[in-house]
């Protein structure tokens, strides 16, 4: 019987799905009803699924399951995601059919492994590029959320307490980085802290700057605006503020595009936010709004809700008090 493509509904099928599938490939298209080049893209991944084994074909709406999307950082339709062992090794944006093909063909003749033995690199190369991994990197032992030792620990609270973000690598689990970043900085112990690739110094160098309040000078970081204050100022930037995929010109999902319809056709005037140019305002915001998902509405500072809410609004004849339209 020829395979066909599987339509998943639900985050909890997809989750069910990938981790039956262990080894074995899946292909993942992340599709949406109003977007024509998507059935394009079903057709191709169907035709390819009747010469395939050992290879799943999945279709789901991005917009329904955006719980996954944000996993696998979809921002437009088609995306096609390549999974294999629960993990995404390839991805391919667009209704490219050609590189799609490519792709697959690849993956199932076994040639699309990736390479898990890359040239040695050179010692010192190698602890420049990790020092410069991000512009506060931390050496420390274990993880921010599970440190191995006391002075560590307690680096990573004074950091968090400063608000500063960092990158970490944790010693332990490389001796070659933990011997030779001693003889590269000339600093015996651990943690060590760098600034925009520069040592800063261990706990006692931090604990010092901390005192005279040159933390955040001595690593190079501006400081930011508390990121409660940057939403509240952003949401009363405008009487009428949504936050949205894209902007009115080019919505980039179905949801934000029918909105922005719904407004223009009821005369509302209204300033928008592109959530996928920020990620941090993305994030924050649902959980400062206490709302999960997007477009959001706000009228004078106040959450009004996403789309159900202003269809709702419409349906009873209140969209025009809501926002004070004449």
């Amino acid at each position: 019987m020829a395979k066909v493509l599987e339509l998943v509904e639900n985050q909890n099928d997809f989750n069910k799905i990938i981790s039956e599938s262990k080894s074995n490939l899946s292909v993942v298209h992340f599709a949406a009803a109003w977007a024509p080049q998507c059935q394009q893209v079903n057709d191709v991944l169907t035709e390819l699924s009747k010469n395939t084994k050992n290879i799943r074909f999945l279709q789901l709406e991005a917009e329904n399951i955006p719980e996954i999307s944000e996993k696998y950082e979809i921002i437009a339709v088609p995306t096609v995601i390549f999974i294999k062992n629960g993990e995404k090794v390839d991805r391919l944006d667009g209704a490219n059919v050609a590189e799609l093909s490519k792709k697959v063909k690849k993956w199932a003749a076994g040639g699309g492994q990736i390479n898990t033995a890359p040239p040695k690199q050179d010692l010192n190369t190698r602890l420049k590029n990790l020092i410069n991994q991000s512009p506060v990197m931390l050496f420390m032992k274990g993880t921010p959320t599970e440190p191995k030792c006391g002075f560590s620990r307690q680096t990573i609270q004074i950091l968090n307490d400063n608000k500063i973000k960092f990158g970490y690598f944790d010693i332990l689990t490389d001796e070659e980085v933990r011997q030779g970043l001693k003889t590269y900085s000339n600093w015996p112990t651990f943690p060590q802290l760098y600034g925009n690739g520069e040592l800063v110094g261990g706990l006692d160098i931090i604990k010092e700057l901390v005192e005279t309040g040159e933390l955040a000078s001595s690593l190079g970081v501006v400081e930011q605006p508390d990121l409660n204050e940057r939403l509240k100022s952003l949401i009363n930037s405008s009487p009428t503020m949504v936050f949205m995929k894209g902007n009115p010109q080019e919505p980039r999902c179905g949801f934000s595009r029918t909105l922005v319809g719904l407004l223009n056709a009821e005369g509302v005037k209204y300033s928008t936010f592109d959530i996928l140019s920020d990620d941090e305002v993305r994030q924050g915001l649902k959980t400062y709004s206490d709302w999960p998902t997007y477009p959001q509405v706000y009228v004078k500072g106040e959450l009004i809700g996403g789309l159900d809410i202003i269809n709702e609004l419409k349906e009873t004849g209140e969209l025009k008090s809501t926002f004070n339209i004449e």
